[in-house]
């Protein structure tokens, strides 16, 4: 892993209303408050949350500062065989793998790599690998085949797999999630961990490789391990994935979940032509939907890069009390239609002079009530270079 300190360890112990939290920190303390926050969830397999500030997930952040994020944890993949394949995780770390595959693209312009992304959605008729995250609020999840034949064939041949998440805790669904991918390209010789926070602790990270039965690297920002005495309380126990297989979600197939040999574009012309209609000093929101995330954050970097003063986020399916690094939550319909509560947080109602909706959904009934909700405009991208504004009713 890649220490940016050696000093003892930091002690931190947060009394949650759900429980004890206590965290040794090994390196990325004299940033941590700029990186992370502490969050409490009423959910019986996980009471606390790690809640980023750089992930644009739950917290809002602007978007020079999540590229560069990218920039550092693509930084310090090692040098490895190729082609190399990213899988970033869903639904939390869906934009953050895919800003560190293409940072990771810019800085190795010569080099063949592949992007998919797991996702809890089935699209298509193609195969996929099912496997679970057991400590999360939405378990089941899916991998997609690429459907195109340059995009099975980086799968293939593969030889470097680097899986991304926000956080790396016992590293079982990176193991399973690596061992899947052998058995479809035994070809791959290594494994890299490309993680905001890794909270496995030394000997567990240490232990990597033997795991994987293969080289293993982590790269984090913030290392360390953590201990929870969870509290005697109420627990959310409402679903929070309804899965089926003939349900048609809107989950798009060109974003990544069928695989991506190259960067997305970003939406510069639809910037400027937002951007005669924002005053310098109006703040700005550019929100995502769920695991449509990668696509918002460029429409954000473009309005930044024009001189306005812009925040990207997404919602998110997570149930989270409002308490410590969480101050505000508002609840909305799901706009993929499985009839699961969707939230967004840290945002309060008429915090922002413009939101910006991005989905790649059909606008319904869901994403209309969001954006009466929030004051908002709706933005459908249905491709990268074919995004309609949708009126709000």
């Amino acid at each position: 892993m890649n220490a940016r300190s050696e000093r003892a360890p930091l002690r931190l112990c947060r009394q949650l209303p759900t429980g004890l939290l206590e965290v040794d920190l090994h390196a990325g303390a004299d940033e941590l408050d700029a990186l992370l926050g502490f969050a409490a969830r009423a959910n019986a397999k996980r009471g606390f949350l790690f809640v980023s500030k750089v992930l644009g997930k739950h917290w809002p952040v602007r978007p020079r500062r999540m590229l560069a994020i990218h920039e550092r944890l693509a930084a310090d993949i090692p040098d490895a065989p190729g082609p190399v394949l990213f899988i970033a995780m869903a639904e939390t770390a869906v934009g953050l793998g895919q800003g560190v595959f293409e940072a990771w693209l810019r800085a190795h312009p010569d080099c063949s790599a592949l992007f998919l992304q797991t996702t809890r959605y089935r699209v298509g008729s193609g195969p996929i690998i099912e496997f679970e995250e057991a400590h999360s609020h939405a378990p089941r999840q899916f991998l997609h085949l690429p459907a195109g034949a340059h995009e099975q064939a980086l799968l293939t041949s593969a030889r470097t797999i680097v899986l991304v998440d926000d956080e790396a805790s016992t590293g079982n669904t990176f193991v399973n999630l690596a061992q899947a991918c052998r058995r479809l390209n035994p070809a791959l010789a290594q494994v890299h961990l490309a993680v905001l926070a890794n909270f496995m602790g030394p000997s567990a990270t240490a232990a990597l490789s033997a795991r994987f039965g293969l080289p293993a690297t982590m790269g984090a920002l913030v290392a360390g391990e953590y201990r929870f005495a969870p509290s005697d309380i109420p627990v959310d126990a409402s679903p929070a994935q309804r899965y089926d297989a003939q349900a048609e979600r809107g989950a798009s197939t060109g974003f990544g979940r069928l695989g991506l040999a190259r960067a997305l574009r970003r939406p510069d012309a639809l910037a400027r032509a937002l951007a005669t209609t924002i005053g310098a000093d109006e703040q700005v929101l550019v929100l995502g939907t769920g695991e449509f995330m990668h696509a918002s954050t460029l429409l954000g970097a473009a309005l930044e890069e024009l001189g306005l003063d812009v925040m990207v986020q997404s919602t998110t399916r997570s149930p989270i009390l409002t308490w410590g690094a969480v101050r505000h939550a508002v609840q909305f319909a799901d706009n993929y239609g499985e009839g699961i509560p969707n939230f967004v947080y840290n945002v309060a109602p008429g915090q922002y002079r413009h939101v910006l909706v991005c989905h790649e959904t059909p606008a319904g009934e869901a994403l209309h009530d969001t954006a009466r909700l929030l004051g908002a405009r709706l933005f459908h991208f249905h491709t990268e270079d074919d995004v309609e504004e949708v009126p709000v009713r």
